[in-house]
């Protein structure tokens, strides 16, 4: 049975009481800064040289300083930014500003697990890992709610690093929510799997061929977009509510008896055979390694499969329908 923590097991006096640079302001950066502060602890963040996001931080309210300044000042150092770049931004600016007895968070295990950052053995090294977007992070604190958080410690120098990692969750929200205890290796790895096979990978590749099924078949694309793409928020909900039976308990007879007629057809054995392959790919490292060399060299695979992305034919279509609808406020990759 999994160990699972809430605020009552957490002593927000240990946070409270230690200076904490979060390093970037992105997605998670913003969110744990702002909630850190609104907890009362004592947070910086820390910009590389001439970042543009230098103004925002400031007009949050919080002190911002280089990430190097950041790190020479707090004695727990949250790296909060993206994977491909995190090894180097480690190296030249948070490892020499590195003291005994401090300790280095994650939000993430990827480049502590595959090997892209070694930290000495006189600090101690924690994960917190919120299981969802920062601006849901954020938001949730700020309705006295909280998204769960997973704590993994992967070296404990100073003998108290689970109990810093706790008091950090509780600063962030992560305690009213609950925090799963796990490794580096089962957050990374599973995260990964996730990620490629059904969250992003999956769903998006899924729903693109079944547009792109009935558009070829002669119907029209603005009702294969709903049924291809809008409607699965709906099926998302209900599963995320209450599982996979409350799901088939809200749909129709015909739904459900489709669902156990037809699923199986559409994820076979050579699909699960696939997923196999692709664990065996992270477990390994050959996906970490393949991204960390893409990125080296700008990722131009990653940027060429983005534009192209943007200009299929469901894209065009939902945005069109979107903005027809008065409920939603229709959103871009371009207002980010």
């Amino acid at each position: 049975m999994a160990t699972i923590y809430y605020n009552e097991h957490a002593d927000p006096s240990i946070i409270k009481g230690r200076k904490v640079a979060v390093i970037g302001y992105g997605s998670q950066g913003h969110a744990h800064a702002l909630n850190l502060k609104d907890s009362g602890v004592d947070v910086t963040v820390g910009l590389r040289e001439g970042s543009a996001r230098r103004a925002e931080v400031e007009a949050a309210g919080l002190t911002v300083a280089t990430a190097a300044e950041a790190a020479a000042d707090a004695d727990v150092i949250m790296m909060l930014t993206p994977d491909q770049t995190m090894a180097a931004l480690y190296e030249h600016e948070i490892e020499p500003n590195l003291e005994p007895g401090d300790a280095l968070f994650f939000a993430h295990g990827f480049n502590i697990h595959f090997g892209a950052i070694t930290p000495p053995d006189d600090v101690d090294v924690v994960m917190v890992a919120p299981k969802g977007p920062g601006h849901l992070v954020r938001r949730t604190y700020t309705e006295d709610s909280g998204v769960p958080c997973l704590l993994a410690v992967h070296q404990d120098h100073t003998g108290s690093a689970h109990d810093l990692g706790l008091s950090y969750a509780w600063g962030i929200g992560g305690g009213r929510a609950g925090i799963l205890e796990t490794t580096f290796k089962e957050e990374t790895e599973t995260d990964l799997f996730g990620e490629q096979v059904i969250l992003c990978g999956g769903v998006s590749s899924l729903i693109k061929a079944s547009f792109e099924t009935l558009v070829e078949a002669g119907y029209q694309p603005e009702s294969a977009y709903f049924e291809t793409l809008h409607e699965l928020k709906l099926i998302v909900d209900l599963l995320y509510e209450g599982g996979l039976s409350y799901m088939r308990f809200s749909v129709s007879d015909t739904a459900e008896y489709g669902d156990y007629t037809r699923g199986s057809r559409i994820v076979t054995d050579e699909t699960k055979a696939a997923m196999k392959e692709i664990l065996t790919e992270i477990q390994s490292g050959a996906f970490a390694h393949e991204w960390l060399a893409q990125a080296k060299e700008g990722a131009p695979f990653l940027l060429e499969q983005r534009a192209k992305g943007r200009t299929h034919q469901i894209e065009t279509v939902g945005k069109d329908l979107r903005n027809m609808m008065p409920f939603l406020e229709p959103k871009t990759a371009d207002d980010a």
